[in-house]
């Protein structure tokens, strides 16, 4: 048996900040630096519970966007 056969409805729990940044993310794709520090580290929080993905161009680049769910 999988585990989506058990487990119906999979939530990951997101603070109100958390929950406001990624809707200001929307569904594009924004570069990590134009955020403010604050957010940046929301940003990473978002990244380790794999609701938002890092996309690195190049050594200095790093992209963030919003994970389908």
């Amino acid at each position: 048996m999988k585990l989506n056969e058990l487990i119906k409805s999979f939530e990951v729990f997101l603070t109100n900040e958390e929950e406001e940044l990624l809707e200001t993310l929307g569904n594009q794709t924004k570069p990590l630096s134009s955020f403010t520090e604050h957010d940046q580290v929301i940003i990473n929080n978002l990244i380790r519970k794999s609701v938002v993905s890092k996309i690195m161009l190049d050594k200095r680049s790093v992209m963030v966007t919003k994970n389908d769910f």
